[in-house]
């Protein structure tokens, strides 16, 4: 391809991406080094026949201008990145001397909303990821070895849970967790304990949460695998079949490495996905038991007080987060790449 005709043809990718991604990074982290103007004060005396006293009132007008001459704010660096909403690293050197065991230690730093955030958003992430991908693989074989008149019926119903809206799907589940629910009701039945709310324990609601994870996300690798299936060398099975392998044999020697490509696929797209974990929470009224980077972000940006500067910081660390979580699958892929090529 000629170097002109190259141009031509990346230049809308390219204008979209630097519109729809570079920009708004720039952005972003344009205004997380900035805070907002704080109030400018003025003292009044005032004179009467009982005396003078002083008041403190907040001088509207020069506000405004110190406002409208610096919109983005007066320049802090990294301090916002290092407050206690964030990175925290004065409190976290603080709890390091102060505690005496790391159960200690790690129980206080989930205090500290970053790092809580981050317990979840990293469990749910390592969690959520794998067991997706082992089902959807299981799923995939199953439905493969279906026969051809099936396999349409069981398909449509195996993509049912990526279809249905995330925070509509959170929610029927968190109403079928509920005391009252269908869910709820039997395991305080099989429990033999009235009182036992799912809602009101922090690891269960965790573990719900998951679940709903990986039953929506499972049908995404599902598709993936499928469609790997179907080109599926047939003479390479056939020759694993003469040669006796069984049938787990077979998968761990001829599917599995055939579908390896996809499985890094799948990981990167649902690490990226996982990482920003939301529509969960919010469904599930979790907020009290768990929260993630961009709940944190989203609550931020909530209410009167808009905390832009705090919302951006945390959508920084969010995607350096994600760029850590992708690069050790990136660097393993351009290896590969670099050793077929060479």
């Amino acid at each position: 391809m000629k170097h002109r005709t190259f141009f031509w043809f990346f230049l809308p990718t390219g204008l979209a991406m630097l519109l729809f991604i570079a920009l708004p990074i720039i952005s972003v982290l344009i205004q997380s080094v900035y805070a907002p103007h704080e109030a400018v004060l003025i003292t009044v005396e005032n004179s009467g026949p009982f005396g003078t006293t002083t008041s403190t009132t907040i001088d509207q007008q020069a506000t405004e201008a110190l406002r409208a001459a610096e919109p983005l704010g007066r320049f802090v660096g990294l301090q916002i990145y290092l407050d206690r909403g964030h990175l925290a690293f004065g409190e976290v050197a603080e709890l390091w001397r102060t505690t005496d065991s790391w159960g200690t230690f790690f129980s206080r730093l989930g205090n500290l909303p970053f790092y809580r955030a981050m317990a979840f958003t990293l469990t749910y992430t390592f969690t959520a990821t794998p067991l997706l991908i082992v089902f959807g693989f299981i799923i995939a074989l199953a439905v493969n070895s279906l026969h051809r008149h099936l396999k349409g019926l069981v398909i449509f119903f195996s993509l049912l849970p990526m279809i249905v809206t995330p925070i509509i799907g959170s929610l029927i589940l968190f109403w079928m967790i509920d005391s009252r629910g269908v869910i709820g009701s039997l395991i305080q039945y099989l429990a033999d304990d009235p009182n036992l709310s799912l809602k009101a324990s922090t690891p269960l609601v965790w573990i719900s949460i998951i679940v709903y994870g990986i039953w929506h996300s499972a049908p995404f690798a599902f598709v993936v695998f499928y469609a790997g299936l179907q080109t599926l060398p047939q003479d390479t099975l056939e020759s694993a079949q003469i040669d006796g392998a069984t049938r787990w044999q077979q998968i761990r020697y001829v599917v599995i490495p055939h579908l390896i490509p996809l499985v890094t696929f799948v990981a990167l797209i649902k690490l990226m996905d996982n990482f920003r974990v939301f529509e969960e929470i919010v469904g599930f009224n979790a907020e009290a038991h768990a929260t993630s980077l961009s709940w944190i972000i989203y609550n931020d940006l909530g209410g009167e007080t808009r905390l832009l500067s705090s919302a951006s910081a945390t959508s920084v660390l969010t995607i350096i987060g994600v760029a850590i979580l992708l690069s050790p699958v990136l660097i393993r892929t351009w290896r590969d790449f670099n050793a077929k090529t060479h």
